[in-house]
């Protein structure tokens, strides 16, 4: 049990229900990263916390795991080269820490996903690019053959 004296439902608004962010682009901060263990407890993975900063969502959070210790060399592959997109995009090219990545803006590009064992959608992170980056990429089905700057 917890003691709950002084506190007042009628004075705190509550909580509205979840929804996920819009697909689109985000200036974004790194607040928060951490190394935790697999499931499977063979690996390890980077959890970057990211803040929208500005606009209508601002104070959002969305969560990115990176798998850089893992068996599976495909994971690590794509978990490294995500991991550089972000680097360059904070223009942290050798960071010796996660913290190293901390509080710097960049732009995330998100998609949604349909979650496989709810069918709920959630947002993911799909991309990175510098804020500076000029404007947002034209979409493949209109730029065919180049590659979007913020895709990994």
């Amino acid at each position: 049990m917890a003691d709950l004296q002084g506190f007042d439902a009628n004075q705190v608004e509550p909580s509205q229900e979840y929804q996920p962010l819009p697909a689109g682009s985000y200036v974004a901060v790194i607040t928060d990263s951490e190394m935790k263990p697999t499931k499977t407890g063979n690996g390890h993975y980077l959890q970057l916390t990211f803040q929208i900063v500005e606009g209508e969502h601002a104070n959002r959070l969305i969560w990115v795991r990176l798998n850089l210790d893992n068996p599976n060399a495909t994971a690590v592959s794509i978990a490294r080269r995500e991991l550089s997109a972000i680097c360059r995009s904070v223009g942290v090219l050798v960071p010796t820490d996660s913290a190293d990545l901390h509080d710097l803006p960049l732009v995330i590009q998100v998609g949604l996903k349909r979650r496989k064992d709810t069918d709920e959608l959630q947002s993911e992170v799909k991309g990175y690019r510098k804020v500076d980056a000029g404007p947002e990429p034209k979409p493949a089905s209109q730029a065919a053959g180049t590659d979007a700057p913020w895709k990994r």
